[in-house]
């Protein structure tokens, strides 16, 4: 006698299990992100204390700082390329697993040769966000991309945020080493989460990876960011620091020479000579530099002694306290970042929120001396931060093929961490060539923190006219897209052959 053939009901696990995955995308690429934030931020509060606990000098102690920031300029690039090669899932899990293998080995260690070495493997998580929103544009439907561009891109501010004040709570309270103990599980978590909820992507762009590229730019960046970097220690008119900017400038023409003439290059020099793309990554560099002035100034000036006149003497906890309304900002507006740009287009969105980071300055100028009006200032460049960072991406993903667009965001990114460097240097030009002795202490003065706040606003004022001068952004993204799938099905046909 026939049996009925048994029907899946709409709960069955086999058809939920896939269904639950798709919907943690979005949430699990966003607590990578975030993850990724808090590891670069969790050290800032040990650098008071690291020369005592690890027995070296100051300037040892700042290639913790210095190394993360290297590794990452070089290898975001290079994965972003590794990850359009062969696969975005597999390479966004290698970067989170080096980030947590250096956490570990910080957990494990107090020599500093150690923990310098482990803070260079962290660098390898800057990749996250340029890999995690090529995934999101291969995965999401067009309808549900922008939102989801746009948080990922505020996961860099959020995770800052939250990081400074978790780290110095748990410094504050237990042993140092808890923290990275912590970070540790917190990365082992983000590595499962990504492997079993986030779906590999079939947009390839194959060929040969391009090594000789990769070393070259490996070296020059290096040489150029080494210099920024330590330029204020080493002196800018030293032979150390013209040495390296030679090399870096030598290096760079050749690498751009080589690039030219490789059939399959590490980045695609024709595509970022078009305005769309090279004007893009010109305002990613701008407003990394607008952005970041804010982040190194404020918690320096809250936590300047009373003695100055303005300073407030809060602890590092209390500092950490003071940035959590930017993070929290930054993940509210992050939606209106992403209407704003479907209704009226990233380029205006980038520009307005370049022009609300120099608002925000102003209201710095004015008054540095209230905490409230100090906080409000913060917020509202914070406010300008996830406006333009969120439009970034969403410039390139029009302007790119479906197939370069990690690459493509990876040297977006790269702009983006140029402009940090070259601001944290401008800045403390700024703050040293500014100071008065408080106890015998040279600190900066209010004077040294307003210029380096009009700096900061003027650099914005001209990442907004770069944003402006970006030609019309309503690109063909279906075409893009179309293709970026006839090219992911050519690749799903291959692997199937």
């Amino acid at each position: 006698m026939d049996q009925p053939a048994p029907t899946a009901g709409p709960a069955d696990p086999p058809a939920a299990a896939p269904l639950l995955r798709q919907r943690l995308t979005i949430p699990v690429l966003a607590f990578g992100g975030i993850l990724m934030a808090v590891m670069q931020t969790v050290v800032v509060p040990l650098l008071p204390d690291l020369p005592r606990l690890t027995h070296s000098s100051a300037g040892t102690v700042s290639w913790t700082v210095t190394a993360t920031l290297l590794a990452g300029a070089v290898l975001t690039p290079v994965l972003g390329r590794a990850g359009d090669m062969y696969g975005k899932r597999r390479v966004l899990t290698g970067a989170l697993a080096l980030m947590t293998v250096g956490s570990v080995m910080c957990a494990l260690s107090s020599d500093i040769a150690v923990l310098i070495a482990a803070r260079a493997l962290q660098g390898a998580a800057a990749s996250v966000v340029p890999l995690s929103i090529s995934i999101l544009r291969d995965e999401l439907p067009a309808e549900r991309r922008g939102s989801a561009v746009a948080l990922m891109s505020s996961t860099v501010g959020i995770g800052a945020a939250l990081g400074l004040p978790l780290a110095a709570l748990v410094v504050q309270y237990y042993d140092w080493h808890t923290m990275f103990w912590l970070t540790s599980l917190l990365g082992a978590l983000g590595v499962a989460a990504v492997w079993w909820a986030v779906r590999e992507s079939p947009v390839r762009e194959p060929g040969r990876f391009d090594v000789l590229g990769a070393l070259g730019l490996a070296v020059g960046l290096t040489c150029l960011l080494l210099g920024v970097s330590q330029g204020g220690q080493w002196g800018w008119g030293s032979p150390r620091i013209l040495g390296l900017f030679g090399a870096a400038i030598l290096v760079m023409a050749l690498w751009w020479w080589q690039q030219l003439r490789t059939e399959r290059p590490l980045v695609d020099l024709h595509l970022v000579s078009r305005p769309r793309v090279g004007l893009s990554h010109v305002a990613a560099l701008l407003t990394g530099f607008a952005f970041y002035a804010n982040s190194l100034v404020t918690a320096q000036l809250v936590q300047a002694p009373k003695a100055t006149g303005y300073g407030l003497g809060l602890s590092i906890v209390a500092t950490g306290l003071c940035l959590l309304p930017s993070g929290i900002i930054m993940l509210v507006f992050s939606p209106v970042s992403a209407r704003i740009s479907a209704a009226r287009g990233p380029r205006v969105t980038l520009a307005l929120g370049a022009a609300v980071i120099a608002c925000g300055y102003v209201v710095r100028i004015a008054d540095s001396r209230d905490l409230w009006m100090i906080v409000l200032g913060a917020t509202v460049v914070a406010t300008g931060t996830t406006l333009a960072y969120s439009a970034l991406p969403t410039l390139i993903l029009r302007a790119v093929p479906a197939r370069q667009t990690a690459s493509a965001n990876g040297v977006n990114v790269l702009m983006r961490t140029i402009g940090q460097a070259t601001s944290s240097a401008a800045v403390a030009a700024v703050l040293t060539h500014h100071t008065s002795l408080v106890g015998g202490t040279p600190i900066a003065t209010l004077h040294g923190y307003q210029l380096a706040f009009g700096m900061a606003c003027a650099v914005a004022l001209a990442a907004s006219a770069a944003a402006l001068s970006i030609p019309g952004d309503r690109a063909p993204d279906d075409t893009l897209r179309a293709g970026g799938r006839t090219q992911g099905a050519r690749d799903d046909a291959l692997e199937g052959a």
